[in-house]
């Protein structure tokens, strides 16, 4: 659905965006990952044909950006980090106005209005002036605005920056309903935001790509070292010593109320610990595999990963 191929961006002597590709498939939500700077406002506004490329290639459900921007503007719903409202003018007569200026058929205005107000829960301040709205019901007027035409494609640029824990919730909530019908694409620094919300994830750093794909896949590629979380019904700080001492074991370290235990990629050792447990008698009542989480996977990715 959307497929991005050595993407260059240049603001005069600046790359903001060097040498970008990537693609989202049909129906999925992707997050777009990476510090302040990293590009990802830049590659979101190429994408909406918000502006143009300095080299490369940009296509958006078959179309070429560049070369039909109207097209993919018509299938393409955008909402920017500083969302454009006018605050003197009440949540429905906005929405009529987007509707009427994104040349939605006057016969069938009211009933996209309708439908918007209703899919982003706004039934409750449809009257109200935006100005006197909460953060979190604007938050949701922008998404309505990028909703109002149908679009197969949402591009969302920090849908979540600036609001409370129970309003991120409800946006979060709201996006993933959104899935399935059309394919969105949201950058975002918040990291929880993407196991939350996102099927797949790019990562870009300097206006380069340092990774892309899901999630299991992006953490399977640069695991090295694989292990096991265990909770013992008897437990202490005496166990780290003994598990350290078992062939193969590289690192043994206190969690919560349990131990990891590293080993090197290629070897199991759960078939010996196990039977270290037991013979022990420590009782053994459970034991996880280990994962990298999304912190780590953007950090290593970040600071220390391949670039692609």
């Amino acid at each position: 659905m959307i497929e991005v191929e050595h993407l260059f961006k240049k603001y005069g002597d600046l790359l903001a965006v060097h040498d970008l590709s990537f693609s989202v498939e049909k129906g999925q939500i992707w997050g777009l990952l990476g510090p302040n700077a990293a590009g990802k406002t830049t590659t979101m506004r190429i994408l909406t044909g918000y502006i143009p490329a300095t080299d490369g290639k940009a296509k958006v459900a078959g179309y070429d950006v560049f070369e039909h921007p109207n097209k993919v503007k018509r299938i393409t719903g955008y909402l920017p980090e500083n969302v454009p409202l006018y605050p003197e003018m009440t949540v429905q007569s906005f929405l009529h106005f987007v509707a009427e200026i994104k040349q939605i058929p006057s016969t069938k205005r009211k009933e996209a209005v309708e439908k918007a107000i209703s899919i982003s829960s706004l039934k409750s301040v449809r009257g109200r002036l935006i100005k006197n709205i909460s953060r979190g019901f604007k938050q949701r007027v922008g998404i309505a605005q990028a909703l109002i035409h149908d679009p197969q494609v949402l591009i969302l640029d920090e849908p979540t920056i600036g609001l409370d824990p129970a309003q991120i919730i409800e946006i979060r909530q709201l996006i993933k309903t959104l899935k399935g019908d059309r394919t969105i694409i949201l950058s975002t620094h918040i990291l929880a935001e993407v196991t939350q919300t996102c099927d797949g994830v790019v990562i870009i750093n300097e206006g380069k790509l340092m990774a892309s794909g899901s999630l299991e896949e992006l953490t399977a590629s640069l695991q090295q070292k694989y292990g096991v979380f265990i909770k013992l019904r008897d437990g202490g700080k005496g166990k780290v010593e003994h598990f350290e001492n078992i062939s193969g074991v590289d690192k043994v370290s206190m969690k919560d109320d349990g131990y990891d235990i590293e080993w090197t990629k290629g070897e199991d050792k759960r078939d010996d610990l196990t039977r270290y447990i037991v013979e022990r008698g420590w009782g053994l009542l459970e034991m996880r595999p280990l994962s990298l989480n999304i912190e780590d996977l953007y950090l290593r990715v970040i600071t220390g990963g391949t670039e692609q």
